[in-house]
């Protein structure tokens, strides 16, 4: 209701009211978590004594109720890098009113202390390997580096690979379509649905599976169009042109709509996996080195253990690399914290990887423009970039 990413909360904060409204919001969702799991685990919520908190930059702002307008305005600096622990008392929390909150520190504007807990998590900060770090989500946060050296950025990649902004879009809950297959010869879906029942819409790593089938087998081109000549009744002119029907009304839940991507979605989606790979680009060549010099890349965040390597690497959100390179580590921030919670030297070190970090502001930077346009086609303007994906569109006769 305020906002589904951060400059839109950003933005109304800045209202009457406004930061009021969206503290008071946090600190509700917290609560209601916070009894949830007191009342699950048998304890009384007083007995609480510490909380570590770890969030993007914008959402520890709202939660401390601190003024977030500078993050998105020249020079990107915010109010606060590294607050100071508060009291539960104070943020209206339920738990133990002299309870410490200690919020984890922020590297930038767009890189805040869920990275910096990741990053400590992963392991990326104690190994010599060159590695690369995603935090797929609204903000697709990248770190590169290794024991010696961290760099990171943030690319708005939008809500698109959440399900948002999705005509069928919906998150990864019971209902959802989580993988697509796509027969070449007859433009048939096959799906495989979280939970097992009648479809309800298509999360993230549905949408990630369904563009690479999509485009492999031919039924869009690289620019994300529908090939409108195919003989199947599953490409057709819907309400917001061109749209591929993954699931008939019939099929769903609630028998009523179709599951469908159109072309509108397509170009969300292209346009959100462009930024994610033109941040790692300019990254990786912000400081001399390709993407092939990437030893390991690690996928953090709830939704990066559900991404179809083969699929990602198809559309160009990835780079094509040997797929054992990659490793998803889940939700790396909330482990972060956790580790952070409980050891008094892990939360020395959070704080060195912080301050060690160089936040590279892609907001100033001309290059990522040029790489986000690049970027905008399937599954690059570059393809020596995707060998993988060359040799399969050859051997099935379609490569351009």
């Amino acid at each position: 209701s305020c906002g589904e990413d951060v400059i839109s909360r950003i933005i109304f904060a800045k209202k009457e009211g406004g930061l009021e409204h969206l503290q008071r919001l946090v600190v509700q969702t917290l609560n209601g978590l916070l009894d949830e799991l007191a009342e699950r685990n048998g304890i009384d919520p007083s007995e609480i004594y510490a909380m570590t908190v770890a969030g993007n930059t914008t959402m520890i702002h709202l939660l401390l109720a601190l003024d977030p307008a500078y993050i998105r305005l020249e020079p990107y600096i915010p109010t606060v890098s590294h607050p100071l622990p508060v009291s539960a008392f104070e943020l209206g929390l339920h738990i133990n009113p002299e309870a410490l909150v200690d919020c984890l520190p922020s590297v930038g504007a767009y890189v805040g202390g869920d990275i910096a807990a990741g990053v400590l998590s992963s392991g990326m900060s104690r190994t010599e390997k060159l590695t690369l770090f995603i935090d797929v989500g609204t903000n697709g946060e990248i770190v590169l580096g290794n024991a010696d050296w961290l760099i990171s950025c943030a690319c708005s990649a939008g809500p698109a690979f959440e399900g948002a902004g999705v005509a069928s879009g919906m998150r990864a809950t019971v209902g959802a379509i989580e993988e697509v297959w796509i027969n070449a010869d007859t433009c048939e879906p096959t799906y495989r649905v979280i939970g097992e029942v009648p479809p309800r819409g298509i999360c993230g790593s549905g949408l990630i599976s369904l563009l690479g089938e999509l485009f492999v087998t031919g039924i869009i081109d690289k620019s994300g169009h529908f090939n409108q000549a195919l003989d199947t009744r599953r490409v057709h002119e819907g309400e917001f042109g061109g749209e591929y029907v993954v699931a008939w009304a019939q099929e769903t839940e609630k028998g009523q709509k179709d599951i469908v991507l159109t072309e509108v979605d397509i170009s969300n989606l292209i346009r959100a996996k462009a930024a994610i790979y033109a941040g790692f680009s300019v990254l990786t060549k912000s400081v001399g080195i390709s993407l092939a010099d990437v030893e390991q890349v690690l996928i953090g965040g709830a939704f990066g253990k559900y991404i179809d390597i083969e699929k990602a690497i198809q559309i160009g959100l990835l780079p094509d690399m040997p797929w054992e390179r990659f490793k998803y580590l889940g939700n790396t921030s909330v482990l972060g914290a956790f580790i952070t919670l409980l050891c008094h030297d892990m939360r020395q070190e959070v704080i060195e990887i912080g301050s060690k970090m160089t936040y590279l502001e892609l907001s100033a930077d001309n290059r990522f423009m040029e790489e986000f346009t690049s970027a905008l086609f399937l599954p690059h303007t570059d393809t020596t970039a995707f060998p993988s994906v060359m040799r399969l569109l050859q051997e099935q006769g379609r490569a351009t």
